[in-house]
């Protein structure tokens, strides 16, 4: 179980410091919420104390994790199926996985195709909740701004 003030990322909506922990009733039932407030944007997220395992809720990486992880941004290859449907599912399923590495592998694709073939609105909206899925665990596992950690994170793709 998570603690208020812990800093935790979801699979679907990055990363986020528990604000509290509260107990509400919805459809008939009574559960505890996990009120989740994210660092860009300001939007808050509920998720059920009962459920974090199975979303894929788990605390963000370390600071040496995300640095790991940004300077192996450049060597990531990545190949993306020119399938439309079939792409779009493999690289939900890779955001959906909930491990970083794998969200920046989206991301690093779905930017490449777009230089190379543009993308399709779907994949524009995936591309963009990846990139804030990405920046949003970085930003707090480093203590960074937003804007310097993008910038970060577009001279690794550049």
């Amino acid at each position: 179980m998570f603690c208020v003030g812990d800093m935790i990322a979801h699979p679907m909506h990055g990363a986020g410091i528990i604000d509290s922990i509260e107990e509400k009733r919805m459809n008939g039932c009574t559960r505890q919420y996990y009120i989740l407030r994210m660092p860009a944007g300001g939007m808050v997220v509920m998720i059920p104390t009962e459920n974090t395992e199975q979303i894929g809720v788990r605390k963000i990486v370390g600071s040496d994790e995300a640095d790991a992880l940004m300077a192996s941004i450049p060597d990531i290859v990545v190949e993306m199926t020119s399938n439309w449907n079939r792409r779009y599912r493999e690289n939900m399923q890779k955001l959906k996985s909930g491990d970083l590495f794998e969200v920046a592998c989206v991301v690093k694709g779905l930017m490449s195709r777009d230089v190379e073939k543009g993308l399709s609105t779907g994949e524009r909206k995936m591309l963009h909740s990846a990139k804030q899925i990405l920046l949003s665990e970085i930003v707090l596992s480093k203590k960074l701004s937003y804007e310097e950690v993008e910038s970060r994170l577009n001279a690794a793709l550049a």
